[in-house]
């Protein structure tokens, strides 16, 4: 027996409210998926390029040429997790300042688009999986991972009690290069610390120009950064810590006794940071993101210089 017109009316109403309602949640859990991907910086990768090179030198210069694959894909993919978690923790810590700086007053949680407690579920699940790609190392490196996630944690509050943030950011970028050290050679070793102080002079310089850009706004907020500590010298120490930089970087190469071509990589960086010395010399907001930028070909430049050197000498 075929159903009533008024129970077949019913049904294909019921169809019609579930497809309305299907069609109305799509384009909803899509904005969501953005405001997530921009929580974590997906879609603005410098900062990973930022991690991403100098846990490659570390990687090259541990492996001498050759780096354990295991060991290249856990640090590889744990810098893309790391960076993400600590985007996400930067952003809950900022989250009543964001509002306040241009730059930054559209960010997901400062416009209220996702919630707090939100911030902080997605930062311990992407410090879960970054702990769960470690414990697939040594026991050195999984010590060494405990201070690593601290530091990832505590960097985004550092801008409220000290006038140098950037180079607690440095430490905090630079721990990857002894737990590389300990993942692929089971120790650590005094070239691996100075890798760490090359990458705490590299942050230092490259995150206070990226201060430069938000010093107007900060100073209204009350928010500390090296680019207000240093005022108007920040240029001239600026360039002292690029030198320093490529000082220990020289170190490097002479106590792992590298070829010219690791020279000629620091030679294009060298290049680079004199290019950023320019731009940076009005301090325009546009000129000093552009140097701040600038420093990704910084960092492939010296690890094509390793590369390099250990493709011709192997």
């Amino acid at each position: 027996m075929s159903p009533r017109p008024s129970q077949r009316l019913m049904r294909q109403l019921k169809r019609l409210r579930r497809s309305h309602f299907v069609q109305a949640q799509l384009p909803a859990a899509r904005d969501r998926v953005g405001h997530y991907i921009r929580l974590m910086r997906i879609d603005r990768p410098i900062g990973t390029f930022l991690l991403l090179w100098p846990t490659l030198w570390a990687l090259w210069l541990a492996g001498e040429g050759q780096p354990d694959p295991h060991v290249f894909v856990v640090f590889v993919l744990g810098v893309f997790v790391m960076r993400a978690a600590g985007c996400v923790m930067n952003d809950f810590a900022d989250r009543h300042i964001d509002g306040h700086v241009k730059r930054t007053k559209d960010r997901p949680l400062a416009t209220g688009a996702i919630q707090a407690w939100e911030a902080i579920m997605l930062f311990v699940v992407l410090g879960l999986l970054a702990f769960g790609l470690v414990l697939t190392t040594n026991v050195l490196t999984i010590q060494l991972a405990f201070v690593g996630i601290f530091l990832a944690a505590t960097y985004p509050f550092m801008k409220r009690y000290t006038y140098l943030p950037q180079g607690y950011l440095g430490i905090a970028f630079g721990w990857a290069a002894p737990m590389v050290w300990a993942a692929q050679t089971g120790g650590l070793s005094e070239l691996a610390w100075l890798v760490f102080i090359a990458v705490v002079l590299w942050a230092l310089a490259y995150d206070t120009i990226y201060g430069m850009v938000d010093r107007d706004d900060d100073l209204k907020v009350g928010v500390k950064s090296a680019a207000i500590l240093f005022g108007d010298l920040d240029r001239l120490i600026i360039g002292l810590i690029q030198a320093a930089f490529l000082w220990t970087l020289y170190l490097i190469g002479q106590q792992a006794e590298l070829s010219a071509a690791y020279y000629w990589g620091l030679a294009f960086a060298a290049v680079n940071m004199i290019w950023q010395q320019m731009l940076i010399y009005r301090r325009r907001r546009d000129d000093c993101f552009r140097a701040f930028l600038s420093n990704n070909w910084a960092g492939f430049f010296i690890f094509a210089g390793i590369l390099l050197h250990y493709t011709f000498t192997l």
